[in-house]
């Protein structure tokens, strides 16, 4: 079968990211995976292999999701059935919820570690290879391999299911480490076998069966040993956080990224904003996330933290923290990731920021240049929006990753 090496689309607009214009009406030339023009002249068409009418809708970025687990949730999966599952048929249940992601308009995504008994198999790696060689449809991944996690820590898989001693024993490369010595070989192997971003474990989450949610996890003497291990590899380091205490311990030991930061005071949000940190918002979870099959204990965990969690993001909005988008599927499921964007325009950001905050800061958050824009010489990840995106945000109806159409 022939692929054209040029392609146009032609929509009703295309948005320009960086001044929030939208050019009408809107042409894209693509040429093998990257865009080579972008206006509204029609002679950018011209000589192209293809092209597509999209009148209906408005061409922007790939959307960015930095805070999915491919790995649990889908059809037929509880959220929490992965812990046990076999290797096999997790992989087999991530590629069907990699391709509903990128069916969604999630170009590309952060895997945020696996907890689960994988044998020491990086399986998000290998799926992130596997889209790359075209055997399978995703978006593109960075993986993070395991989480790093204490003993008994939010994301330690005997954590959620309370599974008696050595039920379910987990190695050191499977992320459950203590002290400086065992994180750094947890570390250290998960950059061996192919992580591109660390994920660790900072505090407590609502879903954690023991301790509050905010309670501190790692020291910071534990957690600055990740960050230096990671970042002396070129590697970022994300951690779920979300006690006020947590998150400067976190900013203290040179963390890159806060997963959710829920319960974070105003001056440690100041704090976010002055530091550079990033903050992956996680936030439409907190009204869409339907917890009533969990324990009563949970459920009141969340009716706990949900409503102080709404009231952080908005206040991280208004100081200027930079927020990069994440959905933190399953929670929300697998192919509605951006819901999130929504609600952080519910939260108080503008359309466009939200776009922004799920393409060119989360763009920055994983250093890939070549993404988040649309523009000649970026990579070709364009999807299109019914309507103006800037007045309300849609359901994506077409998908372009690297300059080939997966829907449309």
């Amino acid at each position: 079968m022939h692929n054209p090496t040029t392609i146009a689309l032609h929509g009703r607009g295309v948005l320009d990211i960086d001044t929030g214009d939208i050019i009408e009406p809107g042409f894209v030339r693509v040429e093998g995976n990257r865009i080579a023009e972008v206006g509204a002249d029609q002679d950018i068409a011209s000589d192209c292999e293809e092209v597509i009418e999209l009148p209906e809708l408005t061409l922007l970025p790939g959307l960015m999701d930095m805070e999915v687990n491919l790995f649990m949730g889908g059809p037929g999966a509880g959220l929490f059935d992965s812990v046990q599952a076999n290797p096999a048929k997790m992989t087999l249940r991530a590629v069907a919820n990699a391709r509903r992601t990128l069916r969604a308009g999630f170009t590309t995504v952060r895997n945020l570690g696996l907890f689960v008994k994988t044998g020491g198999y990086l399986l998000d790696v290998a799926l992130g290879e596997a889209i790359e060689a075209g055997w399978v449809d995703g978006p593109r991944i960075v993986p993070a391999g395991h989480a790093i996690t204490p003993t008994g820590g939010h994301l330690d898989p005997t954590m959620f299911q309370a599974l008696g001693p050595d039920a379910l024993p987990i190695a050191v490369e499977e992320g459950v480490a203590d002290g400086i010595d065992q994180i750094r070989r947890a570390v250290r192997y998960q950059i061996k076998y192919g992580a591109q971003v660390i994920k660790c474990c900072g505090s407590g989450g609502v879903m954690s069966h023991t301790g509050p949610a905010g309670a501190q996890q790692y020291s910071t003497e534990e957690l600055a040993a990740i960050a230096d291990e990671a970042h002396r590899r070129g590697l970022k380091v994300a951690t779920h956080c979300h006690g006020d205490q947590a998150v400067r311990s976190a900013i203290e030991a040179g963390i890159d990224c806060i997963e959710h930061g829920f319960l974070m005071e105003d001056d440690t949000i100041q704090l976010m904003a002055d530091t550079g940190t990033f903050l992956v918002s996680t936030t439409a979870l907190t009204e869409n996330w339907d917890v009533s099959n969990q324990p009563p204990e949970l459920q009141a965990k969340a009716a706990e933290v949900f409503p102080k969690a709404r009231q952080t993001i908005s206040k991280a909005i208004e100081a200027g923290v930079k927020i990069a988008t994440g959905s933190d599927a399953p929670a929300i499921w697998h192919g509605r990731n951006a819901e999130e964007l929504a609600t952080l325009v519910k939260r108080g950001m503008t359309p466009l920021g939200a776009i922004r905050a799920a393409t060119t800061v989360s763009a920055d958050l994983i250093d890939a240049p070549d993404l988040g824009r649309i523009a000649p010489g970026m990579l070709a990840d364009v999807i299109g929006m019914p309507g103006n995106p800037l007045a309300e945000i849609q359901r994506v109806q077409f998908v372009m990753k690297n300059g080939q159409v997966y829907r449309h």
